[in-house]
C-alpha cells in the first residue's frame, strides 16, 4: 500500500546538507499553541495521526515562502542565513583592516579579490590560460593522463550523501584503510559528469529528458564565452562522452553499500584491471606515485573511463577539459559565465528563480577555499564555553540511553553485545570545533587575484589531504567546519562531529525546556550516534575496521528489522511519477528512529526522579516534528529524491509512528493514516 500524507507540494522538504534536519522558527511553542495551528486540510480536520508533520507544522508552512535566490527553506537555511550574517561581518572587517595580519589577512584578500567584479571583468579568461595552455598541448594519451591526473582534487566523500560529486574523471578521497584503520589510504571514486548523477543522463523519465536537453545548450553557452569556435558541435561530443561515462557509473545505491566499495589495487593492478590511462604518469601528476595501495570504490567506473581514455579521440577529451575548467571556475570569472553556471544549475536543477547577492557568493567562495581560519574567526566570536558544557552533558545522557537500549534488546546474543557496548565507549565526540586547528601559513592568497586565489586554495587543500599519506591517523581530525549548521558520524573513525553553528536556537536554545531541545538537538544527537549502528555503520567496528561483529543470528535479525523500514519509506510517494526509495534512504531512516528513541529515554531519564508529564511528552515530540518542517520547490525535491540519501522531511517527520510513546502522547487510533498496529512498528535498537 502507498500512503499519501495530505501535503501540499510546496511543502516538501530538500535535505540541503547530509545530516543537517531543516527547520525554521523558534521550537519553543507551547503544546496548546502548536496544536491550536493544526491544519485543515482538503477541508477536513487534520489529527496527528494523519500527518504529524503537517498537524505541528501548519501554520509556518502556510505562512513561509522559500526566498528567491533559495531552492528550499527551513530551520537550517534559517540558521544558516544568520550564520551567513555573522560570518560577513567578520570577512569584510578582515577585507577593510589594512593592518590584518596572518589568516585574517587572507581571508580578507581573498574576499576582497573575489568581490571585485570589475577586476574580474577586466582580466576575462586570462588567468586560466596557463591550464586552457596545459589542455592545448594534449596530443596523446600520455598527455591526456598527465593532465588528468594533475586536475585531480580531493573534493568527495564516500560516505557523505552530499559531497559525492565531481566533474573531475575521478574523485580522490583520504581517509583510513577500511581493513586498516592504522593507516591513510587514497580512495579513488568515480566522476566526470557535469550532472548530479547517471540517473540523470540514462533516465527516460521525462523531467529528465529535459535536463539533459538543458545541459548541452548549457555547455555549448560555456564553450561559446570562452571564445571556443563551432560550441554546439563541441558540446555534442562533450555529452556524447559524459553519457559513455555515466553508462559505467554505479547507481547510488550500489555506491552506499561499502562491501560493494572495497576493493584494494595495488598500484601495479591499474594497468591491467583498467587498461587504456597510462597509469604511472596519472599518479605522478596526482603526487600518487609512492602509494602502493589504493581503494577503488568504483571499480566499474574507473574501467570504464579507462577504455574511454583508450578509445575516445583526444580533441573531444581536449574539449571536455576546457569545458569543465571554465565551469568550475565560473564563480571566479566575469559575470556572463556566472549567470550561465546558475541558470542551469540552480534555476534549471533545482527551481530557484533567482541568484543570491553577490556577497553571499564571495562569502561561500572564501569559506570553501579558507574554510579553518573562517571557522576559527567565528568560534572566537560567537561560541561560549558554557554551551559545550551543556551539550557534552546532553551527550552524555544520550549514548548512556543508547547503551541502555543496547542491553534491553532481547535478539542480541551478548558476543554482539559486547561489540557493541565497544563502539559507543570508545566513540570520539565532538562539540563545537576541533581539538587543534590545522595551519594555512603555506597557502598564498594575492590581492586583486580572483581566479589564482580560488586555484590556490584549491591545491592547498590537495596537498594538506596528500599530507596525512604515511602519518599515524588521527581519530579527533573534524570533517565539518564550525561554521556549518550541521552535524555528522564518521563511522571509520568512530567519531561524531556537532559543529558550532547548528548549536543554538532553533536546534538548541540555552533557554528553552528540555522536551523541546531533546526533540530537536536531542534527536539530532541520537540520530548521530545511531549512525554507528545502521545498515553503513553496523559493519565497522570499535577501532572503524570494515568486519563483521555480529553473529548470523544477530546480523539477520538486524537486517530484517531494516527491511521493514526500507519497505516503508519506499511506500511515500511525492509526486505521482517518482517514491521515496526506502533502501537509498536506509541509513539516515534508520539513524533517525534510533535516535529518537534514544534521545526520548535520555530526556525521560533526565528528570531525575521527576517524571515528565504527558504535556512534556508532547513537546518532546512537537519539537522534533518542528525541527523537521522544511519547504521545498518541486525540481529541488525531485533532485533529491534522485540524489541525496535523506527522505523529504514530511516523511522523516513520520518516523514517530514507529514509537509506542507517541501514540500514547497523542492518542493516535487505528484508522488514521499513519497507526501502525504495534506489531507493524519497526524496532530495531
Amino acid at each position: 500500500m502507498q500512503i499519501k500524507i495530505p501535503v501540499l507540494r510546496q511543502w516538501r522538504k530538500y535535505a540541503f546538507a547530509i545530516l543537517c534536519i531543516a527547520a525554521s522558527g523558534s521550537l519553543a511553542l507551547p503544546v496548546a499553541e502548536a496544536v491550536a495551528q493544526a491544519a485543515s486540510v482538503t477541508g477536513q480536520s487534520l489529527q496527528p495521526g494523519d500527518d504529524f508533520f503537517t498537524y505541528v507544522n501548519s501554520d509556518w508552512l502556510a505562512k513561509t515562502e522559500i526566498p528567491a535566490d533559495r531552492s528550499a527553506w527551513g530551520a537550517g537555511a534559517a540558521l544558516a542565513e544568520d550564520t551567513n550574517a555573522r560570518l560577513r561581518q567578520l570577512v569584510e572587517d578582515a577585507a577593510g583592516d589594512k593592518s590584518a595580519k596572518g589568516e585574517r589577512r587572507k581571508i580578507g584578500d581573498f574576499y576582497a579579490s573575489i568581490m571585485d567584479e570589475a577586476g574580474i571583468e577586466a582580466k576575462g579568461i586570462k588567468p586560466l590560460a596557463p591550464m586552457l595552455n596545459d589542455i592545448k598541448a594534449i596530443r596523446n594519451k600520455s598527455d591526456l593522463a598527465r593532465v588528468l591526473g594533475s586536475s585531480i582534487r580531493a573534493d568527495v566523500d564516500a560516505l557523505n550523501a552530499t559531497n559525492f560529486f565531481t566533474e573531475n574523471l575521478f574523485g580522490l578521497w583520504i581517509v583510513q584503510g577500511l581493513n586498516d584503520p592504522q593507516r591513510y589510504t587514497p580512495y579513488l571514486l568515480q566522476g566526470g559528469l557535469g550532472m548530479p548523477d547517471r540517473a540523470y543522463y540514462l533516465s527516460d523519465n521525462p523531467r529528465m529528458v529535459e535536463l539533459r536537453t538543458k545541459y548541452l545548450e548549457h555547455i555549448a553557452a560555456i564553450l561559446r564565452l570562452a571564445g571556443l569556435s563551432r560550441p554546439e558541435a563541441r558540446a555534442s561530443r562533450i555529452f556524447e562522452l559524459e553519457m559513455k561515462i555515466a553508462q559505467s557509473h554505479a547507481s547510488r545505491e550500489d555506491s552506499a553499500d561499502v562491501q560493494k566499495a572495497n576493493n584494494t589495487w595495488r598500484s601495479a593492478d591499474f594497468t591491467s584491471k583498467a587498461p587504456g590511462m597510462d597509469w604511472k604518469i596519472f599518479f605522478k601528476a596526482a603526487h600518487l606515485e609512492k602509494e602502493n595501495t589504493f581503494i577503488v570504490w568504483h571499480p566499474g567506473a574507473v574501467t570504464g573511463a579507462s577504455k574511454l581514455v583508450a578509445n575516445a579521440d583526444v580533441q573531444t577529451w581536449r574539449d571536455f577539459l576546457r569545458f569543465h575548467l571554465v565551469n568550475h571556475y565560473s564563480y571566479a570569472l566575469p559575470k556572463a559565465f556566472g549567470d550561465e553556471h546558475f541558470a542551469f544549475y540552480e534555476r534549471s536543477l533545482s527551481g530557484t528563480p533567482e541568484m543570491s547577492p553577490r556577497w553571499k557568493r564571495g562569502l561561500a567562495a572564501t569559506n570553501l577555499a579558507l574554510v579553518g581560519p573562517v571557522g576559527h574567526l567565528y568560534v572566537d566570536k560567537y561560541f561560549p564555553a558554557e554551551n559545550k558544557a551543556r551539550l557534552n552533558e546532553m551527550v552524555v545522557n544520550i549514548v548512556a540511553a543508547f547503551s541502555k537500549r543496547i542491553d534491553k534488546v532481547d535478539w542480541m546474543a551478548p558476543a554482539t553485545r559486547e561489540q557493541a557496548q565497544a563502539k559507543l565507549k570508545t566513540l570520539y565526540v565532538g562539540i563545537g570545533y576541533p581539538d587543534k586547528w590545522q595551519s594555512y601559513e603555506g597557502l598564498k592568497i594575492k590581492a586583486g587575484d580572483a581566479l589564482g586565489n580560488a586555484r590556490r586554495a584549491e591545491t592547498f587543500r590537495l596537498m594538506q589531504q596528500l599530507a596525512k599519506l604515511g602519518k599515524p591517523v588521527d581519530r579527533t581530525e573534524w570533517s565539518m567546519p564550525p561554521q556549518l549548521v550541521n552535524a555528522v558520524n564518521m563511522p571509520m573513525q568512530n567519531a561524531i562531529n556537532f559543529p558550532a553553528a547548528i548549536l543554538q536556537p532553533p536546534f538548541y536554545d540555552p533557554n528553552g525546556s528540555d522536551a523541546v531541545n531533546y526533540g530537536a538537538i536531542g534527536s539530532v544527537i541520537g540520530h548521530e550516534i545511531s549512525h554507528s549502528f545502521d545498515d553503513q555503520g553496523a559493519q565497522f567496528d570499535a577501532q572503524g575496521r570494515l568486519r563483521n561483529w555480529w553473529t548470523p543470528e544477530d546480523l539477520a535479525h538486524f537486517k530484517q528489522a531494516a527491511d521493514l523500514l526500507a519497505a516503508q519509506f519506499s511506500t511515500y510517494k511525492p509526486f505521482p511519477d517518482l517514491s521515496v526509495n526506502g533502501r537509498q534512504t536506509l541509513s539516515e531512516n534508520l539513524a533517525d528512529l534510533a535516535g529518537l528513541n534514544a534521545s526520548f529515554d535520555a530526556f525521560k531519564s533526565s528528570r531525575e526522579g521527576n517524571p515528565a508529564s504527558a504535556d512534556e511528552d508532547r513537546q518532546y515530540f512537537i519539537g522534533f516534528a518542528q525541527s523537521r518542517r522544511t519547504k521545498a520547490r518541486d525540481a529541488a525535491l525531485r533532485r533529491q529524491i534522485v540524489t541525496d540519501g535523506h527522505a523529504p522531511s514530511q516523511y522523516r517527520a513520520a518516523t514517530v509512528r514507529n514509537l509506542d510513546a507517541w501514540y500514547r502522547a497523542f492518542d493516535v487510533q487505528p484508522g488514521q493514516a499513519l497507526y501502525l498496529a504495534p506489531a507493524d512498528r519497526v524496532r530495531v535498537w
